[in-house]
């Protein structure tokens, strides 16, 4: 025995390096990056799936292993579900809608414009003479831009006191706001024919603040326009002011003669008194 495993052993040395036969040729090899074959000889796999190979990924049923499939990124999350025949069928999506908790109803906001006509309108830009952020307190001022937008002379329909307004065009923000006094003078600003100055009681901020503004207009016709408009107001409103009668207004006149109409209790009952003897 001890002779024959000794022969056996120089048999196995004798054959290194000698060519293969056809038959160890057709038997199947493991290769990395191949699928292998199936044969009785049950080749190299892991977890017995025998379509191991590097180059294309294993489809794990989930991340680590059994349990449901995993959803990969930009997957659709629809499942499929069997109906009463067995035939499947995609899950759909739920379309109801809830109502919500509390209810906003729609308020309408007043800008207390609405009891005023329009006498004036023209796009321009605003500029005001105060003190910045930085300089607050130190009592020096610059020209600081307020905003564009439209600036308005609006009358009253009633009292017919005319006004300066104007806010921004996308906040809808007042940067302006003042009676036409007849004592403001409209100045050139530096000699340009599109911007004029004036100081006046401003207010836009919901307290009277003395201030001075600068106004620049797209050219000089649109400023030559403001003037003109600026000035009639001026006129109007010295009138009211010396207590003349403004211009001939309807709805007013008739809004005096109802109020002369009316008489108190008092009134009535020494007239009736009167009629009776």
């Amino acid at each position: 025995k001890k002779k024959n495993s000794i022969r056996a052993s120089f048999e196995k040395m004798a054959t290194f390096g000698i060519e293969k036969k056809e038959d160890d040729e057709n038997k199947p090899q493991f290769s990395f990056g191949t699928a292998a074959a199936a044969s009785s000889s049950a080749p190299l796999s892991f977890g017995g799936n025998t379509n191991f190979s590097l180059e294309k990924p294993l489809e794990a049923s989930s991340l680590f292993g059994g349990g449901e499939k995993v959803q990969k990124f930009g997957e659709s999350n629809t499942k499929e579900v069997k109906n009463e025949e067995g035939e499947n069928e995609a899950e759909a999506e739920s379309t109801q809608e809830f109502t919500p908790v509390v209810q906003l109803d729609e308020v309408e906001v007043k800008t207390l414009e609405e009891d005023e006509e329009i006498i004036f309108k023209m796009r321009a830009r605003l500029y005001r003479f105060a003190e910045t952020l930085l300089n607050k307190g130190t009592g020096k001022k610059e020209w600081i831009e307020r905003g564009v937008g439209e600036a308005k002379l609006l009358k009253h329909r009633e009292h017919s006191k005319i006004r300066l307004l104007m806010r921004q065009e996308k906040t809808m923000k007042i940067i302006v706001n003042h009676v036409i006094d007849p004592r403001i003078q409209l100045q050139p600003n530096a000699g340009n024919d599109k911007s004029w100055v004036w100081g006046a009681w401003d207010f836009s901020e919901g307290e009277l603040v003395d201030e001075v503004f600068a106004i620049r207009f797209a050219n000089a016709e649109n400023a030559t326009k403001f003037k003109d408009a600026f000035t009639n107001a001026q006129q109007v409103m010295a009138k009211l002011i010396a207590g003349e009668d403004g211009p001939p207004n309807p709805q007013a006149d008739s809004a005096a003669e109802a109020l002369s109409n009316l008489k108190t209790s008092e009134e009535q009952k020494v007239e009736d008194t009167e009629q009776a003897a």
